[in-house]
């Protein structure tokens, strides 16, 4: 899994589904970080819920409520017709799916990632996991109007069949930026991309999850991990502002694919 809001997301559905128990969430969360607590992310949904404050300022100092109210939460949210839990992956540039102007699409922004709770059109939650510590992560609870209609997720076959071609481009992107370095004698690409994927690989999937939602996952895990280290382990950095701009051309495209392909597969029923 690629991030605490997308183990979240598909544990919580599988089990509001019947298909699992709360354990079963809490124990997925926990793979994350062994300390984990739950506080509003701004002083209106603190005095709306009773949970403590926790400004970014504070944070460390906040300790928060315990994970368990985390699904009460989620619970009380899903009310109203056609009421969800939606993972959301906003980037600056493409905040689709968000309710732009709010604290919480600020907070999401910033994080890179975000749970939606709630029916469409109307007022729900929204939850947004922050790293208080290398060992300690924060859900902050924001009340936030839910947007009216959702974006549409990519087709499962689709997402599928754009992560193995983005294998293969990402592979090209790699060789092409020569961040090889195969004269280092440091780790091999390989090597570094398994690197990448065994943090991956301690988390599970719930047993009802499609199997094609599945591999979706699998493979934009392996991609992300192939980019990653393209990014991280360059031969030179770009030594203008145009390679910076070639180099961000080439690697934005797969970044959004995999954001796309993520989201039809965590939505995946």
């Amino acid at each position: 899994m690629s991030t605490p809001s997308a183990t979240l997301t598909v544990w919580a559905g599988s089990w509001l589904a019947g298909h699992s128990a709360p354990d079963d969430v809490l124990d997925a969360l926990r793979t994350w970080a062994p300390q984990q607590s739950v506080a509003a992310g701004d002083p209106v949904t603190g005095g709306h819920t009773g949970l403590p404050w926790a400004s970014d300022e504070t944070a460390e100092t906040a300790p928060g409520a315990g994970i368990m109210v985390l699904l009460k939460l989620i619970r009380e949210a899903l009310v109203g017709p056609g009421a969800q839990v939606r993972l959301v992956l906003p980037v600056p540039g493409d905040v689709r799916g968000i309710p732009v102007g709010t604290e919480f699409a600020a907070a999401a922004t910033e994080a890179g990632e975000g749970l939606l709770v709630g029916s469409p059109g109307a007022d729900g939650a929204g939850l947004v996991p922050v790293w208080t510590d290398d060992d300690s992560l924060q859900w902050r609870v924001y009340a936030t109007p839910i947007p009216p209609a959702a974006h549409p997720d990519m087709p499962l076959g689709e997402a599928e069949f754009t992560m193995r071609e983005a294998v293969r481009d990402a592979a090209d992107a790699l060789q092409q930026l020569h961040t090889t370095r195969l004269d280092s004698g440091g780790p091999s690409p390989r090597d570094l991309v398994e690197d990448e994927l065994e943090a991956h690989s301690r988390h599970q999937y719930p047993d009802s999850m499609p199997l094609r939602a599945r591999r979706i996952l699998d493979i934009a895990d392996q991609v992300a991990a192939i980019l990653t280290v393209a990014e991280r382990e360059p031969a030179s950095a770009p030594s203008s502002a145009t390679a910076a701009a070639a180099q961000e051309s080439l690697l934005r495209p797969l970044w959004n694919a995999i954001r796309e392909a993520r989201l039809a597969a965590v939505h995946a029923r």
